[in-house]
Formats: C-alpha cells, structure tokens, sequence
C-alpha cells in the first residue's frame, strides 16, 4: 500500500501541480503517490499554467500532463497527507474537515521551511516575472525536507 500526498493551492494551476511534481521526483513510485487538487473548480480538466510547465522544464521535471481538479471531502480519507500553500487554502479545508483525524492532515507546507510561522508561497499568477521561479525553488527546499521525513517514516 502506498502513501498518499496531496499538494493544495487555490485554483490547481500554478503552485500545487509545482509541489506535486516536485515531490513526486523525489519519492519512489512504488512507496508513494502525489496528487494535486485546488479549492476552487475554475480550471478543473486544465493543464498547468504554461508558466509552471515551463519553469518544471527548466528543472527537467514534466508536468504538462496533470490535470486541474478540485479537492473533494472524501480526499480526506484517501490521503495521508496534505499540504498547502497558504493560510487561505488552509482555512477552506479545515472549514470542510469533518473530523479532527482530517483537519491533522492539513499543514502549510513551508510549515517544513519555517515552522509554526505560517509563510504562504505566493501565487504566482499575477505575479512578478520571475515569480514562478521563486515559487519552484521554496517549494523544492519544502519537498526536500518532506521527502526525507517520508522515506524515513514509511521504510
């Protein structure tokens, strides 16, 4: 059986399919499966931004094929983990737990970077030019310390 981490953001298009694919190359396959889903349902069936395919690429990482989808109650139970990237998507999901089993699932992920302090990766969709790079680079430092914990916790 393998582990389950999702990665959240807000509309699944910019920072989570980042976070997902990140992660997902620093893990075995076999061990452990990443998905990514956002809050919102605008972009649900989009690819990610070409932003964020184009900055993965640049990194020798392909996330051209994700898919948006919006994150769904019952992922609770499928997941064993949850990231998120801001205090925001935070609060929605805590808003839909339903239990306190849920809501500990939840973490903002550069929780892992600076912790108990709460830092929200900025969406990069408005953002400055190079704002999606910034965005992979805190999220590759967040997946490294993530991916160690996980493959020591889970042998």
């Amino acid at each position: 059986m393998s582990v389950k981490i999702l990665m959240v953001c807000l509309g699944n298009i910019c920072r989570s399919p980042l976070a997902e694919g990140i992660l997902a190359s620093k893990l075995p396959k076999d061990k452990f499966f990443v998905d990514s889903a956002g809050t919102g349902a605008w972009h649900s069936g989009n690819q990610p931004d070409s932003r964020s395919i184009a900055v993965a690429k640049s990194h020798n990482l392909d996330i051209s094929y994700q898919r948006a989808r919006q994150f769904k109650v019952e992922d609770f139970d499928s997941f064993d983990y949850i990231y998120v990237m801001d205090k925001s998507n935070f609060r929605d999901l805590i808003r839909l737990a339903k239990k306190n089993e849920h809501k500990e699932k939840v973490e903002i992920i550069l929780n892992e970077l600076y912790p108990n302090e709460n830092v929200d990766v900025p969406d990069p969709y408005y953002g400055i030019a190079n704002g999606f790079e910034m965005v992979y680079q805190m999220l590759d430092e967040a997946c490294e310390i993530i991916a160690t914990k996980l493959k020591t916790n889970h042998r």
